[in-house]
């Protein structure tokens, strides 16, 4: 039970860690492209788990490291090519979208992740079915306007939270197999390295540019990908999937509480229902097809 709270506290902090890196992420956009944002950030996050891997180290037999090292690269470089995708998205729309629609459209992931299950031969609960149509409704509060055109930043986003779902699938998968650390480096790296051919290609930035962008570069660095990842991959260990999933979901608000602190967003009206009715359909496909089984465990 105690490793059950701690889970649950480390994946909270994660939410937290992430929400407010939307808020990092648009202002770094002040200064410099989105995917040399990305490759410096996830180098640093990268860079940082060195001195982690260094101390804890897997302690096992060099046989038993050889036969996983194939799955730890084949895991890095699958987890690490669907972060690139998923990141680049969502970095690119959040430079056409606020800090608290991003958040609220990631999240998204959350009801993505069990439809995308389907594709595997598992089933999809009319709770999933409900909250997915709940959330869809919320979303077209949020992004789609009265001539019934959706922000393009928005769209985006959308697309990258079909991403952020393969990359969880793929990181339930990969974790507890091999050594946790060393996977999320080596994404890590991956994403930084495609990041940064892609920056080469299509991006003109300048050093100033990235020295200016210093702050918001160490925040999603350090502790967006260094800390709050590496938290993700430890934490889901010993989580339930649908209970991580759940609290890493509230990243959208601290993305939302964070754009109104530090960048003085609001939202209107409509916009606000909108995010309500995603975060409850967020809850209702994660919580719902719990429901009967605690209700019974209760009557017992």
């Amino acid at each position: 039970m105690t490793r059950t709270y701690k889970s649950d506290f480390l994946l909270l902090l994660t939410a937290i860690i992430w929400g407010f890196a939307f808020v990092a992420q648009r202002m770094g956009m002040e200064h410099t492209g989105p995917f040399m944002f990305n490759a410096v950030r996830f180098a640093l996050g990268s860079i940082s788990l060195l001195p982690l891997i260094y101390l804890f180290g897997d302690k096992k037999p060099v046989e038993a490291l050889q036969k996983r090292s194939s799955l730890l690269i084949n895991g890095g470089i699958l987890t690490g090519l669907a972060l690139f995708i998923a990141a680049s998205l969502q970095q690119i729309g959040v430079v056409y979208t606020t800090a608290g629609n991003a958040g609220f459209i990631t999240g998204l992931y959350v009801v993505i992740v069990p439809i995308l299950g389907l594709f595997f031969g598992k089933k999809t609960s009319l709770g999933v079915w409900s909250g997915a149509i709940l959330a869809m409704v919320g979303m077209y509060l949020l992004s789609v306007n009265e001539t019934f055109s959706i922000q393009l930043g928005d769209f985006l986003v959308f697309i990258s939270a079909f991403f952020w779902a393969a990359h969880m699938l793929l990181i339930s998968r990969y974790a507890p197999l091999v050594h946790t650390i060393k996977l999320a480096a080596i994404q890590f790296a991956i994403c930084s390295i495609l990041s940064f051919i892609t920056a080469f290609f299509v991006e003109h930035n300048t050093i100033q540019g990235i020295i200016d962008a210093t702050i918001p570069i160490l925040y999603g660095g350090i502790m967006s990908v260094g800390v709050a990842y590496t938290i993700q991959i430890i934490a889901q260990k010993k989580a339930h999937p649908s209970v991580a999933a759940v609290i890493l979901s509230t990243e959208s608000v601290f993305a939302l509480l964070g754009g109104w602190l530090v960048l003085n967003e609001s939202l209107s009206f409509r916009s606000a229902i909108g995010c309500g009715l995603m975060f409850a359909g967020i809850l209702i496909a994660q919580l719902l097809p719990n429901f009967p089984l605690k209700r019974k465990k209760l009557l017992e």
